[in-house]
């Protein structure tokens, strides 16, 4: 198994998906801020405060999920330099062989 097959995987970052609120989020059940549990049901500044964190927890998650694909490409792209090195030294070998066959 080479080494792109292994990761091609990880490159399927789970997507969030966006949220369109009518009112505020947090500000209770029917308001826009949905059913979400008891606390942002009733609304106030705890519900608020839960709608805050939820978006602050997506963020970073989507945050981690984009520095996890850049580190993957920084790996595939120094695999496939390395298979371009080998490539061009194995020409470079051809090259002298045939170099030689015409020599004699």
């Amino acid at each position: 198994m080479s080494f792109i097959s292994k990761t091609r995987t990880s490159l399927r970052p789970a997507i969030a998906s966006l949220r369109m609120y009518s009112g505020e989020p947090g500000s209770g059940a029917g308001k826009g801020g949905g059913t979400g549990g008891a606390i942002r049901d009733a609304g106030g500044s705890f519900g608020k405060m839960q709608a805050a964190r939820e978006e602050e927890y997506f963020y970073n998650k989507q945050k981690e999920q984009l520095s996890n694909m850049k580190q993957v490409f920084s790996q595939e792209i120094a695999f496939h330099q390395d298979q371009i090195k080998r490539h061009e030294d194995a020409i470079r070998r051809h090259k002298e062989q045939m170099a030689k066959m015409d020599e004699k």
